[in-house]
């Protein structure tokens, strides 16, 4: 071997070797267990970023280690490929998506290559390819014929200028991101899918998820929102829009008494009703419409409304009470009418005050403390005062009194409801695959036939920022049915529709007469190890369980969730740094900045390398184009070499927490590369250690090496099996050549067999995070079978025996002394060895030894007075 290190040619080698044995392509195998490991697929935005780079080192690290216990183990890859960014891009860059998005997967393919992962290729594919969302559009018609997929008015963002829908992130403080104008709240025909029938079981099958964290399945709990509450009627003196009363649910029936007003959404039926001879209303409706549909920007809004001048009459006491229009009610979430308690409900509470509302306290704490209703709502439950013969009642208590008084009346029904809302999938722009139904001439619709499928995206198309082009197209739209014109849907797929089923297709990407091949996805299927950000743990996760559930459904795999065991990784952080321009902070990023630092590492001065100016440290920060501190990959790789890259990504953090990207470290990693390649070359030219040793004749130094060599193996086998802490392995295989370096006797065969084996070991359990080095490595040690299909190494139980130990002898409780002794030597003989040692003698002294305490194999604490 050479006896430097050159990690561009050492890759290059490596990836060649994979490339020309596919050493990665995997098929069924029904005599080995298998093991389908998979990270979130990336989409196609031109350039690896380091948070890619840390999800895919993590399911390669598992991948092969995997492997190496024998099993069959799948690693795809593939890309998230529709999408408004693309859109945006190519409106920017004056070119079409598909050729934008297919140039960028060409880029991006080349970087992960460079980064040795072990992914079939054979199986990639992307979801704007015909030949998977064909199916995709399949299986929309099949739920459209039984009954889980329907249409209906939905209110979305709508620009008026540029004539489009706006995705909720596209609405930046009221107002269209691309022109700035006000955005309206518009109802327009959208497309759903019934998620809704299957939230009990979404709910009760997170206990069938043990290997998924906590935090995630409580997300998802919360997300469903399971509540047992209260369906209650309000009935109107006069019926509106044909309407005599409309219906509540609220699961705080304990604070009915309470209700001092209800709060219409704008486009609730009556308010509409109301506002055709009340131009004022109307003009409130309108501006209601004007505001952002999205959870966060709802909840901090200025809320508004509007008295209709009608009333309501109270279920139980019969009293009328005002009725409003509000800004903070939307009609797609429950009924679209709000009973307001505002002493014992923020929101309503705010609403109250503005509006010079009367606010009636009829919760009071269990504890019996005073509460200020001048400052605050009182959310929490307690005990039911000012209500009538409810008073004194607790929470579980008023509940079941005033849930049976509302049946009785005929006026409510105890019920259970979700936070849960239909799966909206239809999306209003270009860029995704189109949704396969025909409407027809005199109104309605019918799924595109089979035969007819897929239907095709143009590709070739110019974009102009504000109107779709199949929705521009009208000879697109064209179409016929049994000889009679049609008209195809223009809306496109949600893209969480792709990201739902495609680790299902990865078992089959081949397979032409169905969306899957049935036995080839049983066969791989759950996935055994997933592995993605927290971000998307609860719409892509749930969406993909959904989406697992109705496969199921329809005989296409067996299993009844698609993920087994869930990681989600931490986010990468790096140093931010920025200098003022007038008044505003231009982000420098990290690699163009020279920083002094003091003995802890902290910057002290920072200086911008091609201008001299100071700049200012931004602190350690997520990785992101705004704070301008991304690490390019590329460039990483191009330095150092993609095994150091891999290796600090692993060494730095356990996969869960945050990464610190810091030079230093990523330095430290390669120098412990280099320590490796130094030591085997060393080793080699010291002579042959392949021959082998004989136990019994082995040096002190020797068995100590061993020892360490097979505890290291142990340890590391669980930390990348059961624990998965990447980090502590690599330490453990650090101190391992630490002890190779310190305990190795190259001067006789059996001391070079030793190392051999000690080097050997190394290599085998650094190949998954380092697979490169340790390939060339493997086969320096003269190895014939190519370390890609080499086994994990045994653990030799004699090797771990200790034929002595060492042995801490306290005096009074302080360390005095450590020694070498028999592991079989009695308590009595550890004694005898403690109270020799010249050492102890000394702390003794004149003292009279009172208790000598033996903890067998590890102290001995001498009490002398």
């Amino acid at each position: 071997m050479e006896e430097q290190y050159t990690p561009s040619a050492v890759e290059a080698a490596a990836q060649q070797f994979w490339e020309e044995h596919k050493s990665f392509e995997v098929t069924e195998d029904a005599g080995k267990e298998k093991f389908y490991c998979l990270s979130m697929f990336p989409y196609p935005s031109g350039k690896l970023h380091m948070g890619h780079v840390r999800n895919y080192t993590i399911t390669d690290v598992i991948s092969r280690y995997q492997r190496m216990q024998g099993k069959n183990v799948l690693h795809p890859m593939g890309w998230d490929a529709f999408g408004l960014p693309a859109e945006n891009a190519a409106i920017q860059n004056k070119t079409a998506p598909a050729k934008w998005t297919y140039a960028n997967i060409d880029y991006m393919k080349g970087q992960l290559k460079a980064l040795g992962f072990g992914f079939d290729w054979s199986r990639e594919l992307a979801t704007c390819q015909p030949s998977y969302y064909r199916w995709e559009q399949w299986f929309f018609t099949r739920l459209y014929e039984k009954g889980l997929v329907y249409k209906k008015n939905s209110a979305v963002n709508w620009c008026p200028h540029d004539q489009t829908v706006l995705a909720n992130e596209q609405v930046e403080d009221g107002c269209c991101w691309r022109c700035g104008t006000t955005v309206e709240r518009r109802e327009l025909a959208q497309w759903f899918i019934k998620i809704t029938d299957y939230a009990e079981e979404l709910l009760n099958d997170l206990d069938k998820l043990p290997h998924w964290p906590e935090q995630v399945r409580t997300m998802q709990r919360n997300w469903i929102g399971k509540s047992k509450g209260v369906e209650l009627s309000f009935a109107l003196p006069q019926p509106i829009a044909g309407l005599d009363h409309f219906d509540v649910y609220t699961t705080r029936p304990d604070t009915l008494m309470g209700v001092t007003y209800v709060s219409l959404a704008a486009e609730h039926p009556i308010a509409l009703a109301l506002a055709e001879d009340n131009p004022e209303l109307k003009a409130f409706i309108a501006e209601c419409k004007k505001q952002s549909l999205s959870e966060a920007d709802m909840a901090t809004m200025e809320k508004k409304g509007m008295d209709t001048g009608i009333k309501a009459i109270h279920p139980l006491t019969g009293k009328e009470v005002p009725v409003w229009i509000a800004n903070y009610v939307l009609m797609d979430y429950g009924s679209g009418a709000v009973m307001a308690v505002p002493a014992h409900d923020q929101r309503d509470w705010e609403f109250a005050r503005k509006y010079k509302l009367p606010i009636e306290q009829v919760i009071k704490p269990a504890s019996g403390e005073s509460i200020d209703l001048s400052e605050a709502a009182f959310t929490d439950k307690g005990v039911l005062t000012n209500s009538g013969d409810f008073d004194g009642l607790d929470f579980d208590a008023a509940f079941s009194a005033i849930a049976s008084a509302l049946e009785t009346a005929g006026k409510g029904r105890v019920t259970t409801n979700y936070r849960l809302r239909d799966w909206g999938v239809s999306r209003q722009r270009y860029w995704g695959a189109p949704i396969p139904m025909f409407n027809l001439p005199d109104g309605g619709e019918i799924p595109v036939p089979a035969e007819k499928l897929p239907i095709l995206l143009p590709e070739d198309v110019e974009l102009d920022g504000v109107q779709s082009p199949i929705k521009a197209d009208p000879q697109w739209r064209k179409d016929e049915l049994n000889g009679e014109p049609v008209e195809r849907e223009t809306d496109t797929f949600d893209t969480f529709m792709e990201s739902s089923w495609y680790y299902a297709r990865y078992t089959c990407p081949d397979f032409e007469e169905g969306m899957l091949d049935t036995e080839r996805a049983n066969y791989w299927l759950p996935v055994d190890q997933y592995v993605g950000g927290i971000e998307h743990a609860i719409l892509h996760l749930l969406y993909a369980r959904f989406f697992h559930k109705l496969m199921r459904d329809e005989g296409l795999v067996n299993s009844d969730e698609p993920f087994e065991r869930l990681l989600c990784q931490g986010m990468v952080l790096a140093e931010s740094f920025y200098k003022l321009v007038d008044g505003h902070k231009v982000w420098i990023n990290p690699s163009e900045v020279e920083v002094e630092r003091d003995e802890k590492g902290k910057p002290i001065r920072a200086v911008e390398r091609a201008t001299g100016d100071e700049v200012i440290p931004g602190g350690v920060v997520k990785m992101s184009k705004s704070k301008n501190n991304g690490i390019d990959p590329h460039a990483a790789v191009e330095q150092y070499g993609a095994d150091t890259v891999r290796l600090f990504t692993m060494f730095a953090a356990p996969p869960e927490q945050t990464l610190e990207w810091h030079e230093a470290g990523v330095e430290g990693a390669n120098r412990f590369l280099r320590k490796l390649w130094k030591t085997v070359h060393s080793h080699l030219l010291a002579g042959d250690g392949s021959e082998g040793f004989t136990p019994d004749a082995l040096t002190d130094k020797q068995r100590q090496l061993r020892r360490k060599t097979h505890e290291t193996i142990q340890k590391v086998g669980d930390d990348y099996g059961r624990r998965q802490t990447f980090n502590t392995a690599i330490a453990a295989v650090m101190e391992l050549l630490n002890e190779v370096n310190r305990l190795a006797e190259r001067d006789s065969a059996q001391g070079l067999a030793v190392e051999r084996e000690a080097l050997q070991a190394a290599v085998l359990l650094l190949a998954p995070v380092t697979p490169h080095i340790c390939h060339e490595l493997w086969m320096a040690l003269g190895n014939d079978t190519p370390l890609v299909d080499a086994p994990w190494p045994q653990v030799d139980e004699n090797a771990l025996v200790r034929s002595s130990i060492t042995l801490v002898v306290q005096v009074n409780g302080k360390v005095r002394a450590k020694l070498e002794a028999p592991a079989d030597a009695d308590n009595d003989t550890l004694e005898q060895l403690a109270l020799a040692n010249d050492n102890v003698q000394k702390f003794i002294g004149d003292a009279t030894v009172r208790k000598v305490i033996v903890v067998p194999g590890k102290l001995v604490n001498i009490v002398a007075k």
